[in-house]
């Protein structure tokens, strides 16, 4: 055998060689970008999810808050992210209804890979303890009597719970003004200072309602929540089909390698069960929603045909 015949088929062993020796993935840290401020249910949930995943992977995963947009900037920015699998997205409703609303940058059928489906909110109508409103009726005869005076806070203007409360305000025939903040965690404050009379909050409200500070008038989960079990329903209160819930998961840019996707899965799916981060959900009364990639693809299929046909229904398409 001679030294040309030895190169021509040693050559593309040696070649691989520096392919074979790559470290699997993940070897550094792995940023979630979130679409609302500290403080409020999604920052304590996926912050909680993050130090479970940092276990589950052996890499540090971290939270970066990005509010703004009405709850689209993470999803926005996958479009310009390398899918590296080191950079991803909490993917909130708002991101899969507001392009149906006006120009996006992302088509949310099309532009993401989808990893886990995680959890929905706890959404709720909130009023401070010493409000003259006791229920959602007395909300309702005031906001009647008094056209566009009651001021109802949001999490972002068209994110869910500034939709919900513009379709209750439709359904009542009532006139109020919408004030949109950039998420819970500003929207209470204003609540507590007085600057608006009620909020469209989710669960990151429950501790300051068990301290007597807030008290909420309904819920919109399907059956009463374990931890305001006196608050009624949408569905109690005659809302036909009005369980609202806004699930979100984790996605990351298009073009991800599956190898990548299934590593980050997995870690993430063992995170999503541990005790610690089950224990968050169940301070918040969010329930574990786990969806795998596939499933998850799916449904985000499912929930943009809902989406559009809502902004349709409510006349919001631009």
């Amino acid at each position: 055998m001679n030294r040309r015949h030895i190169i021509r088929n040693v050559g593309p062993a040696i070649l691989a060689i520096p392919a074979l020796a790559q470290s699997p993935f993940p070897t550094r840290t792995i940023t979630i970008q979130i679409s609302f401020p500290p403080g409020g249910a999604t920052d304590v949930q996926m912050r909680s999810f993050a130090e479970s995943a940092t276990r589950a992977l052996g890499v540090t995963v971290q939270i970066e808050n990005r509010p703004g947009g009405g709850g689209t900037l993470p999803a926005a920015n996958m479009r310009n992210t390398r899918p590296d699998g080191y950079t991803l997205a909490q993917l909130s409703l708002p991101a899969l209804r507001l392009p149906f609303m006006q120009r996006m940058s992302f088509d949310p059928r099309r532009d993401f890979t989808p990893i886990i489906h995680l959890t929905g909110y706890l959404f709720m109508v909130c009023v401070r303890a010493d409000s003259p409103y006791r229920t959602w009726a007395d909300l309702v005869a005031d906001a009647r009597a008094r056209p566009g005076l009651v001021r109802m806070g949001n999490t972002g203007a068209n994110g869910t719970p500034h939709l919900t409360l513009i379709d209750l305000a439709e359904r009542e025939r009532i006139n109020i003004t919408h004030v949109p903040f950039r998420g819970e965690a500003d929207a209470v404050p204003a609540l507590l200072g007085g600057h608006i009379e009620a909020s469209g909050t989710g669960s990151g409200t429950l501790q300051l309602i068990a301290e007597g500070r807030l008290g909420a008038l309904n819920v919109w989960v399907r059956a009463r929540s374990p931890k305001l079990p006196e608050v009624p329903t949408l569905l109690e209160l005659g809302y036909e089909g009005m369980v609202i819930t806004s699930p979100y998961g984790v996605v990351g840019p298009l073009g991800m390698e599956p190898a990548v996707v299934r590593a980050l899965h997995d870690g993430f799916r063992v995170a999503a069960h541990d005790p610690a981060h089950m224990a968050t959900l169940a301070r918040l009364d969010q329930p574990l929603e786990y969806l795998n990639p596939d499933d998850y693809g799916a449904f985000i299929q499912r929930t943009c045909d809902e989406e559009e046909a809502r902004v349709r229904r409510l006349g919001l398409s631009g």
